[in-house]
């Protein structure tokens, strides 16, 4: 089931950051950065073989204007044992988002535009999607789902998230520091290390009728060294939950 989509971004006043020079100094902001964005996805799912499924998603984006290349892909493979009680699918996926290379004068940041905050699709982990956009990031993600009836879906995602390049803006220059270097203070953004947060995430979804659908969810963050370092110490745990209902008249 391929599929593929272009655009263009004809005007447009978002800005865009971009790393200081190997990764030393406050990032800039070029304004009006996404005006001239054209991008291109490719999408492709297949089922190669009977309760196994495979997907791939690939999206490049460029802009001669402010000399920009940029990509995010997703990779997916997943089985479903159906002769079991409650049928559980277990998936595995990796995703990467590419991020401003500070040795470089091109910029390399990808702009994720408008993406779909559920962790089941380009959501990159569950309360970490609310605080690294998708830029700079990857992630492997493992998923179980199970179905203890028709209407009710449980599902325990994990996801190890971490930055794909130092130094550099993972969000839009939060962060920015001062760092020691053999004793010199420099300003600095983005992480030293790569390894971001370990997420967990646990999401009941039940069919109430027709026309009413129930999401519950609980999850948990815990900071990797990548965090650490941004604050010089060990950072907090982040919990959080939520309970959604949704009406279609």
């Amino acid at each position: 089931m391929p599929a593929w989509t272009f655009g263009y971004v004809p005007q447009s006043s978002a800005p865009y950051p971009k790393a200081a020079p190997d990764g030393i100094g406050v990032p800039a902001i070029l304004p009006g950065a996404r005006d001239g964005l054209t991008f291109v996805n490719l999408y492709g799912r297949a089922n190669p073989f009977d309760n196994v499924f495979v997907a791939g998603d690939f999206a490049y984006e460029w802009n001669d204007a402010i000399d920009m290349q940029a990509y995010a892909f997703r990779v997916q493979a997943g089985y479903t044992f159906s002769e079991l009680s409650w049928t559980p699918t277990l998936a595995y996926g990796y995703q990467s988002f590419s991020g401003d290379d500070p040795s470089t004068s091109k910029l390399e940041r990808f702009d994720p535009l408008y993406f779909e905050g559920s962790p089941s699709a380009w959501s990159t982990g569950s309360k970490s999607s609310m605080v690294f956009i998708n830029s700079n990031v990857n992630a492997h993600q493992v998923s179980l789902s199970v179905r203890p009836t028709e209407r009710d879906t449980l599902t325990l995602r994990y996801a190890r998230v971490s930055a794909n390049e130092l130094k550099s803006p993972i969000q839009f220059g939060q962060g920015t520091r001062i760092e020691l270097a053999n004793g010199v203070p420099n300003p600095v953004a983005g992480v030293t290390k790569k390894h971001l947060t370990d997420d967990v995430y646990l999401e009941y979804n039940r069919v109430v009728n027709a026309n009413t659908y129930l999401t519950a969810g609980f999850s948990v963050s815990f900071p990797g060294a990548g965090l650490d370092g941004m604050i010089g110490k060990k950072a907090p745990t982040w919990t959080g939950g939520f309970i959604n209902v949704v009406v279609i008249f």
